[in-house]
């Protein structure tokens, strides 16, 4: 039999070629890893990066160094990462804030689908659609049929314009069919404290910031902002089961890195942080948070990522929601 010697040497090329591939993947992290977030010490982004980062640095026995780079509601750092080499040596968190921001911002030095290898998205915090006692509604029907009785009396406060926050409640606005009015705070704490005191009525929160005050009747949850209900609060209904059907939002977070970063460096640090999630200890963890951890593959957070924009860029321009 005559062997075609450069179907051979084309063979022989592709097994190195994989072998090279496959080298590059046992031997990374070789040295330390950069962990970029966006945001600064203290808010959930940051709490989860660095609980993420002690993790992996366990992991691979190599130092992954948390490094806060806020700014921008978080597009200083995210564009920081976008232009960082993509060695695999740079990973970063990234936020909804982030889809949220083509659509608020008119330069921004960054897409978020288009500038980032998605390696998963690490979990979900569902916001509880608080209010405070004073208002009657029990449930969002009362409420948007309370609100529709009095346009412009209520007022909402969110973390800031352009937050998730923002976007939340004017989605509820556009699909409810009311106008309630907004009060931008500086931060979720700030506007905790006035919508506890009774200056604010109505709110989106995170469900780990108003947990405390629902638990203790100073506010009044009533609903949750997922399509899913919170572990923590079997009892109280998602939005899409009271009514506004297809209802569906709340803050996440997820795991980057630049474009171009190695596919098989991508796939290694997503196997390690779905194997992180996975663990009993870390969705503990995340639940504590008021979060639910979930670790999907690269292709379906890159996919995520694409309708997230979407679905807010709709919003933000029905609501007329800009940032100079």
């Amino acid at each position: 039999m005559r062997l075609d010697l450069r179907a051979c040497a084309c063979v022989a090329a592709a097994v190195a070629g994989l072998s090279l591939t496959a080298a590059h993947a046992q031997q990374f992290p070789a040295k330390p890893v950069r962990f970029i977030i966006p945001f600064p010490p203290g808010g959930p982004t940051d709490i989860l990066g660095r609980l993420t980062a002690e993790r992996l640095t366990r992991t691979w026995n190599v130092q992954v160094i948390a490094d806060n780079r806020p700014g921008g509601g978080g597009n200083i750092g995210t564009e920081l990462c976008a232009k960082s080499p993509a060695d695999g040596y740079t990973i970063c968190m990234i936020s909804i804030a982030q889809s949220i921001s083509p659509s608020i911002y008119p330069k921004l030095g960054f897409d978020p689908v288009r500038d980032f290898s998605h390696v998963t998205l690490l979990a979900t915090l569902p916001s509880l659609l608080v209010v405070h006692p004073s208002v009657p509604a029990k449930n969002v029907t009362e409420l948007i049929a309370f609100a529709r009785a009095k346009p412009g009396a209520l007022n909402y406060a969110s973390g800031g314009s352009g937050t998730s926050s923002h976007l939340l409640m004017e989605m509820f606005n556009l699909r409810g069919g009311v106008s309630m009015v907004h009060v931008a705070y500086k931060g979720t704490g700030p506007a905790l404290v006035d919508q506890v005191s009774g200056l604010i009525e109505v709110a989106f929160t995170t469900a780990i910031a108003a947990l405390p005050y629902v638990q203790s009747g100073r506010l009044r949850a009533l609903a949750v902002s997922t399509r899913e209900r919170l572990p923590g609060l079997p009892d109280v209904p998602t939005i899409d089961e009271s009514g506004l059907a297809g209802f569906d939002g709340g803050s996440w977070q997820g795991v980057v890195m630049p474009a171009g970063a190695p596919r098989e460096i991508v796939n290694a640090v997503h196997g390690d942080l779905v194997k992180m999630l996975h663990s009993s200890d870390m969705k503990e963890r995340i639940l504590a948070m008021g979060g639910i951890a979930l670790g999907n593959a690269p292709d379906e957070f890159s996919a995520f990522m694409k309708a997230e924009g979407e679905k807010w860029a709709k919003v933000a321009k029905a609501a007329n929601v800009k940032m100079e």
